[in-house]
């Protein structure tokens, strides 16, 4: 078999379908997981992945522990709390001129830089996903919301042949989309996940059903807000997601923050039930991986505008409550659902409509 080697570190939703995906187009793929239960079953009956009401079993390679190398990419598939214990291990079946590939929400491409050492500015790409997987069962994957990728370097350089040649592989899974200013994507899905996947961790719930209440559009809306104040002061060029939203326009002015209804918090509102519809069927990963007794990642999400928003002087306060809440969660103190969400807002209002 010709053509580069991956080795897709995570097994969940995101590196089920990845492998899936990458193993239907030929490519050489090797996914490992550390689940006993999911090594099982796709070793049994291979990735069985769901869509259109339709399974197909996708034979492929699954191992306990990272294989001998040298892989051409590592696709770094585990949540944000395991990626630099990921980068570890994998880093010594990497080929001596190949390239790790961050998946995670959050900003976690100069953690993995640091992990490789000097020269690993030059072995990270990033990729932004901006499509929904979700693993109901061990071995079995589903699509939840169709779309692609946004890859790109962290300090803004173009892509190498090895960044187009990846792009070129991941096309299989869908459209790909090449930046100059990943900070500015990794920044505007920061703010989406802030607001989507902790709000839908803390509720517990698709994210369909939860932007139909008023108050959980409006609690998406301040998390956002924060978080893009962040990002200005970090000096970060925000950008479109997928054409889904524009991070600068939807966060609330000062005016709006403190009204109680305009055209303008109307068109947000009308947005976010849009996004809503679209991705009605993705639930939070976070959440799932609260269930499986994991670490949760909103230190990577919440926890990133909280302390940058620290070292600016930008209060963030609807982000250090979502923070904490998510970590009471965690620990077994509260219970998810939509209760949950109405204490967070109501303890960090006023807020208008």
């Amino acid at each position: 078999m010709s053509g580069p080697r991956f080795l897709v570190m995570g097994a969940g939703g995101l590196g089920g379908l990845v492998t899936a995906h990458l193993l239907e187009t030929g490519q050489d793929v090797v996914c490992v997981t550390t689940n006993d239960a999911i090594a099982s079953a796709v070793a049994a009956s291979g990735f069985r992945v769901r869509g259109d009401d339709v399974e197909r079993a996708v034979p492929g390679v699954i191992a306990r522990s990272v294989p001998e190398g040298p892989f051409d990419f590592v696709i770094l598939a585990v949540q944000p709390p395991q990626v630099e214990e990921a980068a570890r291990q994998a880093m010594g079946a990497l080929a001596p001129s190949g390239k790790m590939v961050c998946l995670q929400n959050g900003l976690c491409e100069p953690r993995v830089e640091a992990v490789l050492g000097e020269g690993g500015r030059d072995r990270v790409y990033g990729a932004v996903v901006a499509w929904g997987g979700a693993m109901p069962e061990p071995g079995v994957y589903d699509r939840t919301a169709n779309g692609g990728f946004t890859i790109g370097r962290y300090d803004g350089r173009p892509l190498d042949a090895d960044g187009r040649d990846l792009a070129q592989a991941l096309e299989a899974i869908g459209p790909v989309e090449v930046t100059q200013n990943l900070r500015g994507k990794r920044f505007s899905k920061l703010a989406i996940n802030c607001a989507i996947s902790s709000i839908g961790t803390l509720a517990g719930e698709r994210l369909g059903p939860l932007m139909q209440h008023r108050f959980i559009r409006r609690l998406a809306l301040e998390i956002m807000t924060e978080t893009v104040e962040v990002a200005r002061r970090e000096g970060v060029a925000l950008e479109k997601v997928s054409g889904t939203i524009d991070l600068e326009w939807i966060a609330l002015t000062p005016e709006e923050r403190e009204a109680v209804g305009s055209s303008g918090l109307f068109a947000k509102h009308g947005l976010l039930l849009a996004v809503g519809f679209r991705y009605r069927r993705m639930r939070s990963s976070m959440l799932q991986a609260i269930e499986r007794g994991r670490a949760p990642a909103v230190d990577f999400l919440n926890g990133e505008v909280v302390a940058l928003g620290e070292r600016h002087g930008v209060p963030t306060p609807v982000n250090r409550a979502v923070l904490d809440e998510v970590w009471r969660l965690a620990r077994g103190e509260s219970t998810a659902g939509l209760q949950l969400v109405r204490k967070v807002f109501d303890a960090t209002g006023p807020h208008g409509a």
